[in-house]
């Protein structure tokens, strides 16, 4: 792992830096289409340049990093295809997990077990625990996840807490959801092109600003994470206000 204990630089002072990103990292497949070699290289490559782009966020001053891993519409792939992610995800467990905690990382998982291989799970316990007190960066890895079920994941909660329905806010929800006590996403990224959600975040994500790239993601390097913050910079995030509103708060 490349050693991501670095401080953030100077170069990027003037850009309004998002606290969350979250990231849908597309496009694995159609890179090594588009090279003439199998799925599992793109994938493989999609791991690799993690770690490129986490060390790139602890340099921006990026201070949350959400990633779409693995969705809960992924099962329908190809048994091949999810065995050989589940394998990835594996061996990142096993090869990264001691540095990035060196590294100051804290790892969140989003999502639930159902299906998973109890050993991947227990792995996916153990980095969470190891680093739960880390502090450079917190690193959200959203696998087996689902936005729908998510929200009703939550609800279930409620109920089961016994909260009267009068008594359920936006609030109650944010509380009960997989990022819970974390602040929504100010940016969401796609890379490859595509322009849906795919079920990521639905809830968080009600006011995020959204960025799409053609690049696939395997090579959505520090440079194209750069981009996407300088234009994150130039929006305007209103809040159902006016501009005149938001000027007289900022004066």
């Amino acid at each position: 792992m490349v050693d991501l204990v670095r401080d953030s630089t100077d170069l990027h002072n003037e850009l309004k830096i998002p606290a969350h990103v979250a990231i849908i990292m597309d496009g694995n497949g159609r890179w090594a289409k588009s090279r003439g070699l199998p799925r599992t290289e793109g994938h493989r490559q999609g791991s690799e340049n993690l770690r490129r782009i986490l060390r790139a966020c602890v340099e921006e001053g990026v201070q949350i990093l959400t990633i779409y891993a693995f969705s809960t519409e992924n099962w329908n792939r190809p048994a091949a295809e999810v065995r050989m992610l589940m394998r990835i995800l594996d061996l990142f467990l096993d090869r990264e997990l001691y540095e990035l905690h060196e590294n100051g990382v804290k790892i969140r998982h989003l999502g639930d077990m159902d299906g998973v291989n109890p050993s991947i799970a227990r792995k996916i316990d153990k980095a969470i625990a190891l680093t739960e007190h880390n502090t450079r960066i917190t690193l959200n890895v959203a696998f087996n996840y689902g936005g729908r079920r998510e929200i009703v994941t939550a609800v279930r909660r409620i109920i089961e807490a016994g909260i009267k329905p009068d008594d359920v806010t936006e609030e109650t929800i944010s509380a009960y959801i997989y990022t819970a006590g974390l602040p929504d996403p100010d940016l969401i990224i796609r890379t490859s092109g595509e322009l849906r959600v795919s079920n990521f975040l639905i809830w968080q994500g009600a006011y995020s600003e959204y960025y799409a790239t053609p690049t696939y993601w395997p090579d959505f390097g520090a440079d194209e994470l750069h981009k996407a913050l300088v234009e994150f910079s130039q929006r305007k995030r209103r809040f159902g206000k006016t501009d005149e509103q938001i000027e007289g708060e900022a004066g």
